[in-house]
């Protein structure tokens, strides 16, 4: 958690447009107002640790955002510890010290690192997103498996549950097993399966009406793929990562399947099944967006560390006139062959981080707009807030309404004959405000938001200008 926080505190980024929907969930929970009616799309996951976190008052904001940073991380850690086992139950007795001491470590870096390396991977755990966190639970369900510690796994399947609908399947596949092989988890699987339905379809029945809901919102998306949806899925998939780790991993399935290595044959099997799954959903109207992939893509990226952990202590077995070293050899090419890439990324996230930093400083000189004009109730009194949709989140966030209760389209909004406050930002940084279709008993009360905080040459920090 100190490590995140620090992390967060060196970023500088703020949470992307869902997560400021979830803390605005976690607020109306506690004011029994809840309403999963507008985006973003109804995802019980978050919404495990925002009600919770809602009780902190503002401080839910970083309570939220350590969370989620910190459980996203972890994900390389447990695809370290797989990949790790594995290798070093092929690394042999007989074998240099070096080898059985350094592959596996070396093998787990690998996996760890292409876990963090996916397309895009660190921007959603710095805009703190849930798809991070669900990559997390995935493998740490797979590393609790290999310990032993089925009701862990069994914990991390269910929560994964909460955050995308193509873990149920593994989840109904794990729980027919320890069914039958763990009958003192009957009682937990039953409990754990109640608890995921209820979560999808019982919240949004009871507040909404609407059990269902998650998926008609997703239905909506403007993303959707509009070629074929079945070569279009692929394609998001195979971007996740680059060549070389796509071949690593298809050797560490070729080699388990001339051993008949059930466990990383069973790791490719995850790949596919939740590709046929998201496939399907492509097929139904869902977006299929890749970052539902991640989770078969940090798979991969664990198969690929098995096939660098396998050639480090499988090819010095070979006779001569393979040398011992070739193992080395082989992963130094490969890894040479992705700095590239990874130079490529890393730049690609640095521009990235420098817009979220400049979208960090507009959140706050919102806020500080809000808090100068006499607060958010006064800004409800005067008119339904209206703002671009990249900020209708946070605004609903900052002025305690639902997402929905707030405009993102601001031409259709001011052609309508209700009051409305229009929230617009300016260049350098800042904000205009303008009252519209004020009711007549109102406009000497809302007269004062004909104004704009902005960043001038005489105050940096943003000053108050009335107009």
């Amino acid at each position: 958690m100190l490590a995140s926080a620090a992390l967060l505190r060196w970023a500088r980024a703020r949470p992307g447009y869902d997560p400021y929907g979830w803390l605005v969930w976690g607020y109306q929970t506690l004011h029994l107002s809840l309403n999963l009616g507008g985006a973003p799309s109804w995802k019980p996951l978050p919404y495990l640790f925002t009600v919770p976190y809602a009780l902190a008052g503002h401080y839910e904001l970083w309570l939220w955002m350590i969370t989620a940073v910190a459980v996203s991380l972890a994900g390389s850690i447990f695809a370290g510890r797989i990949v790790y086992r594995v290798t070093r139950s092929a690394a042999e007795v007989d074998q240099p010290l070096w080898i059985r001491r350094y592959a596996p470590v070396a093998a787990a870096i690998f996996a760890g690192a292409a876990v963090l390396g996916l397309e895009d991977y660190m921007h959603y755990v710095f805009s703190v997103q849930s798809d991070p966190m669900i990559v997390t639970f995935c493998l740490g369900a797979i590393d609790m498996c290999l310990c032993g510690r089925y009701r862990w796994a069994f914990v991390f399947l269910v929560l994964g549950s909460l955050g995308r609908p193509e873990v149920w399947p593994f989840l109904g596949l794990y729980s027919l097993w320890a069914w039958f092989r763990v009958p003192t988890m009957r009682w937990m699987i039953g409990a754990g399966i109640a608890l995921v339905a209820f979560m999808w379809y019982g919240i949004p029945w009871i507040t909404n009406g609407r059990p269902n809901i998650a998926g008609e919102l997703a239905m909506r998306s403007p993303r959707e793929l509009h070629q074929n949806k079945v070569t279009g899925t692929i394609g998001r998939f195979t971007e996740l990562h680059y060549l070389p780790v796509w071949i690593a991993a298809l050797a560490a399935v070729v080699v388990a399947a001339l051993r008949r290595d059930r466990l990383v044959l069973s790791l490719a099997a995850f790949v596919v099944v939740w590709m046929i799954v998201e496939i399907a959903f492509a097929l139904h109207g869902f977006p299929a967006l890749p970052r539902y992939m991640f989770e078969a893509g940090a798979v991969v990226a664990v198969l690929a560390g098995i096939g660098v952990g396998w050639a480090l202590t499988e090819l010095p077995k070979l006779r001569r006139p393979v040398p011992k070293w070739a193992g080395v050899a082989v992963v130094a090419l490969l890894v040479a062959s992705l700095l590239p890439g990874a130079v490529s990324r890393l730049s690609a996230e640095h521009v990235d981080l420098r817009r979220e930093r400049g979208r960090t400083n507009e959140i706050g000189l919102l806020q500080t707009t809000i808090d100068t004009l006499g607060g958010y109730r006064h800004i409800r009194d005067c008119g339904e807030p209206v703002t671009i949709v990249e900020y209708a989140s946070v605004l609903a966030w900052m002025t305690r309404l639902d997402v929905g209760s707030v405009g993102y389209l601001p031409s259709a909004e001011m052609r309508r004959r209700y009051p409305i406050v229009l929230f617009g930002t300016v260049a350098p940084g800042g904000w205009a405000i303008r009252p519209w279709h004020t009711r007549r008993a109102q406009r000497a009360q809302c007269a004062n938001l004909h104004a704009a905080y902005v960043l001038t040459l005489q105050n940096p920090s943003g000053a108050l200008i009335r107009s």
